[in-house]
């Protein structure tokens, strides 16, 4: 599943990358068996510019109306060689997870990519763990920044064969004298944590929290955490009680979510995926 895709997009084989999931679905002794055939394909801008700005909005949560999301889609769909999204049946059809990677030092000029790069820097003022991120962005050294969504009932099997792919993708760029030789990547993720929540005569009361255990939204955070030069959370700028009940996600729970971000030397990222790899291959 890892192999490399073309980097040539006239010779591209639209199902050059596939993986087939069973689903189960039981009811007692009865279940269901459901086929699904993922395919991986390079960006298109003249299909994938929807898609790619919904999963942003996704991943950057309430504080997604903060940023030019249209703008920041439009620069990762434009990379038709760097980058991944995963469909299933066609290669028209929206994309139901994304994965690439910005040069920020490359984009730093444009207005979308400067917004988010002070808002990463604000967050970083929050947490003493962040520190490092913040020095390394205000240093203008050449980081690349990853973002990785993905439909929420995606099977996180689908997530090593990106990366994989990704790191092939920006070893063959380097060797073309593209600017994709980073010094760092700074993954943007999300965590969340469970809580109650209350619902009387269809107002919203104070939600309490259950514990402050931190979940990850993508299993492989957890593994890029334990590469990490630096890794932390903060709190959303827009965020506000409603949102755990808009997000529940179990019967008397809801979720808080957390913005995340995890920084790792790119001598250590090889390592890191094929960590991810290991922790998230099918048994």
């Amino acid at each position: 599943m890892g192999k490399k895709r073309t980097r040539d997009a006239e010779a591209q084989d639209p199902t050059v990358e596939k993986m087939e999931v069973d689903g189960e679905s039981s009811d007692d002794d009865d279940f269901d068996i459901v086929n699904v055939d993922f395919e991986w394909f390079n960006f298109d801008p003249q299909i994938d510019f929807h898609g790619v700005k919904s999963l942003l909005r996704q991943l950057l949560d309430v504080d997604s109306q903060l940023f030019d999301l249209s703008a920041i889609a439009d620069l990762i769909v434009e990379q038709k060689t760097i980058g991944s999204t995963v469909k299933v049946d066609d290669q028209a059809n929206d994309a139901y997870a994304f994965l690439t990677v910005l040069n920020l030092a490359e984009h730093a000029e444009k207005k979308a990519v400067a917004d988010l790069v002070q808002y990463l820097v604000e967050k970083c003022k929050t947490a003493d763990s962040l520190a490092p991120v913040s020095e390394v962005l205000t240093a203008k050294k050449p980081v690349g920044l990853i973002f990785a969504e993905r439909l929420i009932n995606m099977p996180p099997e689908i997530v090593p064969p990106m990366y994989t792919m990704l790191l092939d993708e920006v070893e063959a760029a380097v060797e073309d004298k593209e600017p994709y030789e980073f010094s760092h990547y700074l993954i943007i993720s999300k965590t969340y944590n469970e809580v109650e929540s209350t619902l009387t005569e269809g107002e919203r009361k104070k939600k309490k929290a259950k514990d402050d255990s931190l979940f990850f939204f993508h299993p492989e955070d957890e593994v890029f955490q334990k590469h990490a030069t630096a890794h932390g959370g903060y709190q959303f700028t827009k965020e506000d009680e409603s949102v755990a009940d808009s997000k529940r996600a179990f019967q008397e729970m809801g979720v808080k979510t957390h913005g995340s971000m995890i920084l790792i030397e790119a001598s250590k990222f090889p390592g890191a995926v094929k960590a991810v790899a290991q922790y998230l291959s099918p048994q």
